[in-house]
Parts: C-alpha cells; sequence; structure tokens
C-alpha cells in the first residue's frame, strides 16, 4: 500500500502496489480560533506554517526550517494580506519579535480547518503539509528545506497547484537563504491566478477518491481473511 495517488507518489507501471490516498486526521470537533474564522473575507487569509525551525536547539542543522519563517516575514510584511503563523507548538524565538502588524502567531491550529481557511500556504514541503493543503483545495508556495521536501514540492508544482521558491545555502547547507523578492511575486502570482485554486481542488477531489487510513485497514483485513487467519488469531 501507498500513501498519495499516482500523480502525487508515482512509481514504475510494473510495481504492484495499492494507492490509498491521504491519511490526514484532526478531531471531529477541530475548529480554528475564534479570531481567525474572523479575518476580514476581503483580504487574502496566508496560513504560514514553518514546521520545526530548529532541530537541533541552539545548533543549526541542513534540516531546519528557520529560513521559511524568516523569508515570510520579509516577503509579506508589506503585502496586502493577513498572515497566520503557526510552529506546531514549537517555541517562537524572541529574535522574530516583534511581527509585523500583519501577522498573528498561534502556536497551534488544526491542520485541516486552518487549510480550508486560507487562500494560500506557505510551508517546508513536508509530505503532510503538502498533502493538507491539496486535500483542502489550497494552493501553496514551498520553501522546501532539503531533497525530498523539494521533491514533494515539485509534484505539486507539476499538478498547477503551488509554486516552489528553492532556498541557496552555504557550503555546509546549513546557512540557508531565500530570494525574498521571489517569494513576494510568486504569493503575488498564486493568489491572483485562479487556475492555482481551480487545480488544487481538482487534486483536492482526486484524493478524496481514495479511502486513507479506512481503506487500507479493509485492504488488511482482505489479506488476512485469504490467507484463513481469524482477528482472534
Amino acid at each position: 500500500m501507498v500513501l498519495g495517488t499516482p500523480e502525487l507518489d508515482p512509481l514504475p507501471d510494473t510495481a504492484n502496489v495499492t494507492y490509498i490516498g491521504p491519511v490526514l486526521w484532526q478531531k471531529p470537533e477541530a475548529k480554528v480560533p475564534e479570531w481567525i474564522a474572523g479575518l476580514k473575507a476581503n483580504r487574502p487569509v496566508v496560513w504560514v506554517y514553518p514546521g520545526k525551525l530548529r532541530y537541533a536547539g541552539s545548533s543549526r542543522t541542513q534540516f531546519d526550517s528557520e529560513v521559511v519563517l524568516q523569508a515570510s516575514i520579509e516577503a509579506l510584511a508589506k503585502e496586502d494580506v493577513q498572515v497566520v503563523l503557526s510552529t506546531g507548538h514549537h517555541e517562537l524565538p524572541r529574535s522574530f519579535l516583534p511581527l509585523p502588524p500583519n501577522f498573528r502567531f498561534e502556536p497551534f491550529v488544526p491542520g485541516l480547518a486552518m487549510a480550508a481557511r486560507s487562500d494560500l500556504m506557505i510551508h517546508h514541503g513536508g509530505y503532510g503539509s503538502c498533502q493538507t493543503g491539496l486535500y483542502m483545495g489550497t494552493p501553496a508556495v514551498i520553501i522546501p528545506t532539503y531533497s525530498e521536501r523539494e521533491s514533494n514540492a515539485r509534484r505539486v508544482v507539476e499538478q498547477g497547484a503551488g509554486e516552489l521558491v528553492l532556498p541557496s545555502s552555504d557550503a555546509s547547507g546549513k546557512k540557508k537563504k531565500v530570494d525574498t523578492a521571489e517569494l513576494s511575486a510568486k504569493v503575488r502570482k498564486v493568489l491572483s491566478t485562479p487556475s492555482y485554486k481551480e487545480n488544487a481542488e481538482r487534486m483536492g477531489a482526486r484524493l478524496r477518491e481514495y479511502g486513507g487510513a479506512p481503506e487500507a485497514a479493509r485492504l488488511l483485513e482482505n489479506v488476512v481473511q485469504s490467507r484463513g487467519f481469524t482477528k482472534s488469531q
């Protein structure tokens, strides 16, 4: 069984696999905070989710997502957008404070609900972030922080559901930088071009054609039963 779809997770035609679509979950009662639900309807809502800013405390690693946050602040501070920044309960370093006036920080937001409220996502290219945005029909501008995330981002771009901005890095690969003019331009492009939203919604419908975790469980039970086992065994 393979997560995702053939478009987003391609394998050779000879591969004997079954795609089950995304495995995404949030509490049924989960909602975005009231202040997010009440954001102005006539201004785009951009959700910035950088993921874990540093994976090794004060030391830099090539996997860190701090560059996503820094670039987003610099690129969006003067844009006419409402920015929701969340870090998945990770601490927001004091070095990023004060945030620009059009930014609001919420340590955690339920992903599917927040994606549904957003006009655009900016994130690090993690698999879950890519799937969450597409599932809810929300386009993205992705700043991938290492090769796996770049691969994820390129699949989204291939489907016309987003853009990507590649960071440059020093020789160590640990100190990264983003062209913030490019990021600003791509944010404006995605927000002003209807096809990005249309393609994200198309991919969302495609993802929902698969059964996710329930379908995976059904397939496993079929295998068990076909081998003559019972649930008690």
